[in-house]
């Protein structure tokens, strides 16, 4: 038999066109890619900028950051460091109003958050806040003393077996890889300063420095939240009579998806 550039050609493109027809009659395959967050999932993350009633707007945004990995039920990992998008919905500063008498008006700043972005991925979110901390306090709940810390909610933390106890040293949190996960406990905390109370979760959850029955505000002095977005609004609101509200850089909050959107 003799063999020609024009058979070698033939037959190669018969090739092509045989391997073409299998992958068009492959059944198509595409991994799976989270479109939306599952009610209840939370998010424990830290305030990049801070965001004062005096000086904000409607429609400025707000950002945090991701303090730990998310693992999404599809098994999505969003990493640490994802940004948590939302905006302000409405700011009220610190004033004396004249009439009828002299009468000190509340301050108050609304925040809604309604977006996880990474990258190319973005997910819509209505977030609630079922617990935020100052300053101050995120800072001491993640240093570690003699191998130990206290997280947001009072639960003590063991960086020797890496795991969070509650009061009788049940252990309720582990430090696994990504992080601390954990499922998340109810909590009707009459200190938390919030007319609203936690639910606890079937699943486990990313807390990084929270107890995993944090509820509400912790280290705000005379700042109170009386709408914490739980209701399905996603907007949580803060109050208090002695100054100008201010949610400075470097407080944190764990943030969790609400039923409603």
């Amino acid at each position: 038999m003799k063999i020609t550039s024009r058979s070698i050609s033939s037959h190669w493109g018969m090739t092509a066109l045989s391997v073409i027809s299998l992958l068009l009659s492959a059944p198509c395959q595409t991994s799976a890619v989270q479109t939306k967050v599952p009610p209840g999932t939370a998010f424990p993350v830290r305030f990049v900028r801070s965001v004062d009633a005096s000086k904000a707007h409607p429609s400025d945004r707000v950002i945090a950051k991701t303090l730990q990995v998310v693992i999404l039920p599809g098994g999505q990992r969003l990493p640490k460091g994802t940004l948590v998008v939302g905006h302000v919905v409405g700011a009220q500063p610190n004033s004396l109003d004249p009439e009828p008498y002299a009468h000190q008006k509340a301050s108050s700043i609304s925040i809604h958050f309604d977006q996880i972005v990474n990258g190319d991925l973005t997910l819509p979110v209505n977030l609630s806040v079922r617990a935020l901390a100052s300053t101050f306090q995120s800072y001491w709940a993640s240093v570690a003393y003699e191998g130990a810390k206290r997280l947001i909610g009072g639960n003590g933390f063991s960086s020797l077996d890496k795991t969070v106890h509650d009061d009788s040293g049940s252990v309720i949190a582990y430090n696994r890889k990504d992080g601390v996960f954990a499922r998340l406990l109810a909590s009707d905390n009459p200190a938390s300063k919030t007319s609203l109370n936690c639910d606890s979760t079937s699943t486990e959850q990313s807390v990084a420095i929270f107890s995993p029955g944090a509820c509400g505000l912790y280290g705000f002095d005379e700042v109170f939240m009386p709408h914490a977005g739980r209701s399905g609004s996603g907007t949580f609101t803060l109050v208090t009579r002695a100054s100008s509200v201010k949610l400075y850089a470097g407080s944190t909050a764990l943030l969790q998806e609400t039923e409603a959107r």
